[in-house]
């Protein structure tokens, strides 16, 4: 596990600016940093140890080092790679996983990521060819940023370091703006500045004398295909769960889990403890307020396994405290609210072990939001279509007005009613709305992003889905929308802000596929969600983790926003700064204000903004320059 930093020009690139990006990556890989550098690339690493803890370094070479890679993430499979390619002639000089992209570079040149089983962000460096390989694993788990300038182009696996170039815009895209408010993250390939893209998940680029093609390698197919019975089913998921689990214990260094009490955390941790000689370390976050606090349910599946357990209690101050930090981790706005206690529970987890297992993916492989089952339920719920418009505009008088809290969730509802499918998903899943967000603009951002609609992201999947029911549609939806966007980052960033590689059974790309040729109602099952996998996991499991609604990681951000980070929001939210900057309508924002305190709104509009106007103050504080004039300048899309 490691950050990645590089330049590539038809020029001589400067070498001492990658050293300068590294740095700013440090906490990715402490253990270490490797570089290369030639006429036309200068490519740079920070390594996190796992895998051959003394002689892993990187950057590697193939046998006449005419190729070159640096490799941020693991292969899984990496042993059975060298040894195919050590049948072949190959030549290895480390025992680590790293040094198979070379060689399978050498035998497939691009279509090596088909080989690959595991997470990864990488570079490759031909050098004979002048031509760079970039390339992101199937469902996102590792990031990577890049800029085009020129003939020249940048890469790394966090914004921070692609920032310390002073020639990078500092200005925001407004296009990424809008999105963001849509769902609480800047999604793929979109970053929050001007001219800085993220490669998107199951991706490659590639850079040739100074021209970039991009190409996507690998979507999830939900083409139904022939099944057994449901007890065929079972077994065969908890035989696909042990073998993920099985390849991602492989560690040099002490290795647990994060437990929340969901069955998704239960399951990896049940995995690891049938396949491992001693006791599981395990993580679990709490809260005083017992309608967040999972620790019971941890507690008990931590007892019926014996492992090694740990707990830590979160509170409003401590979350006051510690988001500064988070929010520079994260570079970008990010308002999902579970980033605060990931990042206790990545911190926690540090101080015992340098690897942990988690249960990410596990809903969208089974089926377990409770959206699902709702969605479920709309789409029997058939309206006359005459009266889609009026049930629309009312829901939209009720929902976006100033009435009280229950009339507004009313609203919202006949809104949804009024939708097809894919643009009920897309309202669901949406914090402001549409119409919320044109009434908090000012005139000069409203013109830069009319003509963007945020919901066409899950619209365009939803229509493109090769899934014959509507809940793999939305499974479907999810693996490549919200998914990559803002669970794996928020544990990527949380995790790797502690120097901490955290690794998802559930996202193995064998058991994805496997799970996304099943019947949808063998995962949501009327509104049972996750029906099968709580089928599979009966010998696994208590009772009251199996049957136990889903709580996901909820925190009581509400009653924080009026306690404890109160005082924050009204000093970020009405300051002259923010005023000046020209996007938000001040007396729109003062409204959000004072209906979360009376109760009137739901704190994850008034979250998203707070979590927007500290980012600005973090990029003021780290001399990343004014951002404030987006909102005069014509929208673009994504690499400007």
């Amino acid at each position: 596990m490691c950050g990645v930093a590089g330049i590539v020009s038809t020029s001589p690139p400067d070498p001492e600016q990658v050293r300068v990006m590294c740095r700013r990556i440090t906490h990715r890989g402490p253990d270490g940093e490797g570089y290369h550098t030639d006429a036309h690339a200068a490519l740079g690493m920070r390594r996190l140890a796992i895998i051959d803890v003394a002689g892993g370094g990187q950057p590697v070479y193939n046998e006449d080092r005419t190729v070159a890679a640096v490799f941020n993430g693991e292969i899984y499979n990496f042993m059975e790679l060298r040894e195919q390619l050590v049948a072949r002639g190959h030549r290895f000089a480390t025992d680590g996983d790293t040094e198979v992209l070379v060689h399978l570079y050498e035998e497939h040149g691009e279509d090596l990521v088909a080989q690959l089983r595991g997470m990864f962000a990488f570079a490759i460096w031909d050098m004979a060819r002048h031509r760079l390989l970039l390339a992101r694993d199937r469902v996102g788990k590792k990031p990577l940023y890049y800029r085009q300038s020129g003939t020249s182009l940048a890469f790394a696996s966090e914004l921070k370091a692609l920032m310390a170039d002073p020639a990078v815009s500092r200005e925001v895209d407004p296009v990424a703006l809008h999105h963001y408010l849509t769902y609480q993250y800047v999604p793929a390939p979109w970053s929050i500045y001007r001219g800085v893209s993220k490669l998107p998940p199951g991706h490659l680029l590639v850079w040739q004398d100074g021209e970039v093609s991009l190409r996507r390698y690998w979507r999830l197919d939900f083409t139904p295909r022939p099944v057994g019975c449901k007890q065929e089913a079972a077994e065969q998921a908890r035989e696909l769960l042990l073998d993920a689990t099985r390849v991602r214990m492989v560690s040099e260094r002490p290795l647990g889990a994060f437990l929340s009490g969901g069955i998704d955390s239960s399951t990896v941790v049940a995995a690891m403890a049938r396949l491992s000689d001693r006791p599981v370390k395990t993580f679990c976050i709490g809260f005083d307020d017992q309608r967040y606090d999972e620790r019971p349910y941890a507690a008990s599946v931590a007892r019926r396994y014996g492992t090694d357990h740990h707990e830590f209690v979160v509170a409003g101050s401590s979350a006051l405290d510690v988001l500064p930090t988070v929010t520079r981790h994260f570079d970008e706005p990010f308002a999902d609210s579970s980033a605060l206690p990931s990042f206790f529970v990545a911190e926690l987890s540090r101080r015992h072990v340098t690897v942990v297992l988690n249960g990410d993916g596990g809903d969208e492989c089974f089926g377990g939001y409770r959206r699902y089952a709702y969605m479920n339920s709309a789409g029997r719920i058939r309206t006359p279509y005459r009266l889609n418009g009026v049930l629309n505009r009312l829901g939209s008088a009720l929902a976006e007005g100033n009435t009280p809290l229950g009339l507004r969730r009313f609203g919202r509802g006949l809104q949804l009613l009024a939708e097809t499918p894919q643009h009920r998903y897309a309202s669901l899943m949406s914090y402001f709305t549409r119409e919320g967000k044109h009434a908090l603009y000012t005139g000069a951002m409203h013109e830069q992003v009319a003509h963007v609609d945020s919901y066409e992201l899950i619209t365009e999947v939803f229509d493109t889905s090769r899934a014959d029911e509507d809940v793999n549609r939305l499974m479907d939806v999810d693996v490549n929308t919200y998914l990559p966007g803002d669970l794996l980052v928020k544990v990527d960033i949380t995790t790797m802000a502690h120097s901490l590689e955290a690794r998802s059974p559930f996202l193995d790309h064998h058991l994805l596929e496997w799970a996304a040729g099943l019947p949808g109602r063998w995962k949501v099952d009327g509104q049972v969600t996750k029906a099968l996998l709580k089928s599979a996991m009966t010998p696994w499991l208590p009772p009251e983790v199996l049957n136990r609604p889903k709580a996901g990681f909820a925190v009581p951000l509400a009653d924080w926003l009026r306690c404890e980070l109160r005082p924050l929001a009204y000093d970020l939210l009405t300051d002259h700064t923010a005023r000046a900057r020209g996007l938000f309508r001040p007396e729109v924002v003062r409204r959000l204000l004072q209906d979360h305190v009376e109760g009137r709104d739901r704190s994850s509009r008034l979250w998203a903004l707070l979590q927007f106007e500290l980012w600005h103050r973090t990029c003021a504080e780290q001399g990343w320059g004014d951002t404030a004039t987006a909102a005069a300048q014509p929208a673009q899309g994504p690499c400007g």
